[in-house]
């Protein structure tokens, strides 16, 4: 009973520091024509509302795509009309046709961060808590810690309730995904996981651990026998998820493919503004993208993020376990989050959520990746002038995470989860005994350089010639963080031999 207390009071002060982030500015705000997206989400809202399904992807005169256009899976476009009804329930001005573009008032803005507020409290609060109260062979008051940091983390709050966005909504289905699949709940978990992809098609970031997942544990049950019935549940659970999701934009062929090129709009090049995607970095060697066929450096980007993560996916489909499907999530979201087509900045959050996941085992790490992942996002923060939101739940994270989990009490090879890995290196240099001191180094080199950059970019102005310095800065640290936390991720799930010794007996 005392457990269910605490976790109520991490939960109210959870909604607590969310709510009060949302007062805050948004995208966007006072700045026509385009706005921002939370004009993007109301924008969808009125489309949504006004339209028949069929013109919900096209371009009309009623439904300019350039401004705002859908390009989000049929489940965003239920919950914007979901929304809708309620918005033209209070006033119908807000999703009024044409005449509500740009539409702002404080009125207008407390209803759309309650819609936030409100698919947080029915999809992604309720999916962490089940979460943190399934792990095992940890006490309730590390349970109740870690579900606390995990709804302090500072992106995805900044994220949605500042610049403005429902990620939590995808991002709670794959939790609920996750949940399933690692309680063996296998129907349930892929029924979620679609919903998310549904929802957001960045979801496939976590589609290959959810696949070899599932189909490592069909192998183990034996394919000749429960094993291909599990197989042919599965598939026919995910086929039925989507057939319902997409009825409406199933009944014409070209209604479908306008939906999908909507959802992957590749013509727009390898990538767009100033991101952490590897291809930023060498964006001098590709400077002019229209020198390339766009269908070669699809191909390019595809190769590279098909190779960085195949390993992991491979131990996974033969070593099926909870553990290594958590720590593969991780791995694979940030192996499309580096090298796939059309990253955004915001899409580090579909890394973000997998490390939380393993924030109990590894938190020296998993804290670390989180600060890094926020700082990715400064320069849309400060855009949309969350400066003191950003200062103000990062350090609350922090606090909670070092309050907790002791970061530099658990840096020792065995808490790093390098123990293996460092054996290894140690059969051919028996010297190699500084890893963890390696690891502290990197990281205390790491946080002064967010820390002097995010100085920096607040009070100095960047040169004329170089507008956009601080920026590009921002994007090379926070890159050079994501790849070194790629190789070590890698590195724990290739040398950790416990994932298919100790693992649930799968019947």
């Amino acid at each position: 009973m005392e457990s269910w207390t605490w976790m109520t009071v991490v939960v109210l002060l959870g909604l607590t520091v969310r709510w009060t982030v949302s007062l805050n500015s948004y995208s966007g705000a006072g700045k026509p024509p385009m706005f921002g997206d939370y004009e993007a989400q109301r924008h969808w809202q009125e489309i949504t509302l006004n339209l028949p399904v069929k013109q919900w992807y096209f371009n009309s005169s009623d439904n300019n795509l350039q401004y705002w256009g859908l390009d989000y899976p049929p489940l965003t476009a239920y919950h914007s009309l979901l929304c809708a009804y309620v918005a033209k329930f209070i006033n119908p001005d807000w999703v009024a046709l044409h005449t509500s573009r740009g539409y702002e008032s404080q009125a207008h803005k407390l209803f759309m961060r309650t819609t936030v507020l409100a698919a947080d409290l029915l999809i992604y609060i309720p999916a962490v808590l089940l979460y943190c109260y399934s792990l095992k062979e940890i006490s309730p008051k590390r349970k109740i810690a870690s579900a606390l940091c995990i709804l302090l983390y500072p992106g995805l709050i900044l994220i949605d309730y500042g610049h403005f966005q429902y990620n939590s909504v995808s991002l709670g289905f794959a939790l609920w995904g996750v949940l399933g699949v690692s309680c063996d709940w296998d129907l349930l978990g892929s029924l979620a996981f679609c919903l998310a992809l549904n929802y957001k098609q960045m979801e496939l970031y976590h589609s290959l651990p959810f696949f070899c997942f599932l189909l490592g544990k069909c192998f183990k049950k034996g394919l000749r026998g429960k094993g291909s019935a599990l197989f042919i549940r599965i598939a026919c659970t995910v086929v039925a998820s989507f057939l319902l999701c997409w009825l409406p934009f199933l009944t014409e062929r070209e209604h479908a493919l306008q939906v999908v090129r909507r959802l992957f709009p590749v013509d727009r090049g390898l990538f767009e503004d100033k991101q952490d995607n590897i291809f930023i970095e060498f964006n001098i060697i590709l400077k002019n993208q229209d020198f390339y066929r766009k269908h070669f450096l699809l191909l390019f980007s595809f190769c590279f993020t098909f190779l960085s993560l195949l390993p992991a996916c491979i131990k996974l489909t033969v070593q099926p376990s909870a553990k290594g499907f958590r720590f593969t999530l991780v791995s694979c979201a940030l192996s499309f989050f580096l090298f796939s087509f059309q990253v955004h900045e915001k899409s580090i959050l579909l890394v973000s959520l997998p490390v939380c996941l393993v924030l109990t085992e590894i938190p020296f790490m998993s804290t670390w990746f989180l600060l890094v992942s926020t700082f990715s996002m400064l320069p849309l923060l400060l855009k949309d002038q969350l400066l003191l939101p950003s200062v103000v739940t990062v350090m609350a994270f922090l606090i909670a995470c070092s309050t907790f989990f002791p970061m530099f009490e658990n840096t020792s090879e065995e808490q790093l989860q390098l123990k293996s890995f460092a054996v290894s290196v140690r059969r051919h240099l028996p010297g190699f005994t500084f890893l963890p001191r390696i690891i502290q180094c990197l990281f205390l080199s790491s946080v002064i350089t967010m820390i002097l950059l995010t100085i920096l970019s607040v009070t100095l102005d960047p040169p004329q010639k170089l507008p956009d310095l601080f920026s590009v800065l921002i994007c090379f640290v926070s890159c050079v963080n994501f790849v070194f936390f790629l190789v070590y991720f890698n590195i724990v799930i290739m040398w950790d031999s416990k994932n298919g010794r100790n693992r649930k007996k799968i019947d």
